[in-house]
């Protein structure tokens, strides 16, 4: 929609966009009936500066009213705003969703069209057509760079600028939010920061960020689904600033969540940390898996095996891979100047996974939850600077960081 219509009545009201007497009221909000406050304009400028955001609000009224209807009678009605199912690693979408033999109680949702990037920020060579160029061709895939000072340095104020977008996506996180409005958060900050989101359109991924709930090992694509009370949802954000990528993600829970979920989450955690304790110029890389399955194990818990961590910088995906399981075949040992990710994934239940319609969905092959976590890492002479840690001014949701 382009535009709107004038009401007035509205003369009273506030434009949702810049605070200015309102005397344009949008029509599809008066079509079903929505209040009049949240759907007030001075101009049409504003209102179409505001429409890739408010359209939602389309969306969710339109869920609210299909009530108890399965996900696919509710994307019947959302088509017409552009709402469909994604396939093919984000090359196709389809009205209804798909057939799968689903492993645990989540479903598929609708998801959103792609998200504008501005002309000034700096794109990576894959944000047009969905193909990365350098990356897949790089002797870096099969080459540990040693990072040049003037790289380090960029690194550390993308990473900071990641680990300030996951918090702002952590501080909205509640039942009754969709992940699609998580990633309009991821968007929209990591915009603001005068940074890229290195997920969109990266072989074709069609969102900012990846929100991987309960069931969902990684690569989770934000819909329409509104978060639960006691689910547990991963916020996975890489941000593109000066030329290099920032990686980290972190597992909230959502409302009350039960013991068990706790459990899997905090060790989770744990793994991470063990694993970053080791981390020094001489340590093999086959190390890491070694730590996080021993005290996965230790837990009851399982470690996935088909996703690893990996080298990062300029290439968004580089040498080393680092798997998280025991007995793995990583070759060659940490040096000083390198970067790269450790992101275990833990999983309650069997450590194998299974692929969602959608291409892109890791799931587990039990549907039993799994939880990440996940920090870029810098190799020092002395041991290990991580570039994406916790900030004073980060929000507190993590139970155990209280307790020491």
């Amino acid at each position: 929609m382009t535009g709107g219509s004038n009401v007035s009545e509205a003369a009273s009201l506030s434009c949702v966009k810049c605070g200015k007497p309102a005397n344009l009221q949008c029509p599809k909000c008066m079509e079903l009936k929505l209040p009049r406050e949240d759907a007030a304009f001075c101009t049409q400028d504003c209102f179409k500066a505001s429409w890739s955001s408010h359209k939602s609000v389309h969306l969710k009224a339109k869920l609210a009213s299909l009530g108890a209807a399965n996900p696919g009678e509710q994307n019947s009605d959302a088509v017409n705003e552009g709402w469909l199912y994604c396939l093919r690693k984000g090359q196709a979408r389809t009205p209804k969703i798909p057939h799968f033999d689903w492993t645990g109680t989540l479903r598929p949702f609708p998801i959103s069209s792609k998200r504008i990037i501005p002309a000034h920020v700096d794109q990576p060579d894959w944000a047009i057509d969905g193909i990365p160029k350098v990356e897949p061709n790089s002797d870096l895939q099969h080459v540990v760079e040693i990072k040049t000072p003037d790289q380090i340095e960029r690194m550390r104020e993308t990473s900071r600028i990641a680990r300030e977008v996951l918090d702002a996506a952590a501080r909205i996180i509640r039942p009754g939010i969709t992940t699609d409005e998580i990633d309009r958060v991821v968007h929209e900050a990591t915009i603001a920061a005068g940074g890229y989101p290195s997920p969109l359109n990266y072989h074709f991924f069609p969102k900012s960020c990846c929100t991987s709930v309960n069931e969902v090992i990684c690569h989770g694509i934000p819909d329409a689904r509104k978060l639960e009370d006691g689910d547990i949802v991963n916020v996975d954000v890489t941000v593109y600033y000066k030329g290099v990528h920032g990686d980290l993600n972190e597992t909230f829970f959502v409302g009350n969540v039960d013991e068990e979920s706790k459990r899997l989450v905090q060790c989770t955690y744990e793994c991470l940390e063990k694993a970053i304790s080791i981390v020094k110029p001489g340590m093999r890389f086959r190390e890491v898996g070694e730590v996080i399955n021993r005290h996965a194990t230790m837990s009851g818990f399982s470690v996935v095996k088909s996703y690893c961590g990996h080298g990062i910088g300029e290439l968004f995906h580089c040498a080393p891979n680092i798997p998280h399981y025991g007995r793995n075949k990583a070759v060659g040992v940490m040096k000083a100047g390198q970067t790269f990710t450790i992101e275990p994934m833990i999983n309650a239940g069997v450590w194998r996974d299974r692929m969602w319609p959608d291409g892109w969905t890791a799931v587990t092959a039990d549907g039993k939850r799994s939880a990440q976590f996940e920090h870029t890492l810098l190799v020092t002479e002395t041991g290990v600077e991580v570039l994406t840690a916790r900030l004073p001014t980060s929000p507190d949701v993590f139970p155990w960081l209280n307790a020491a």
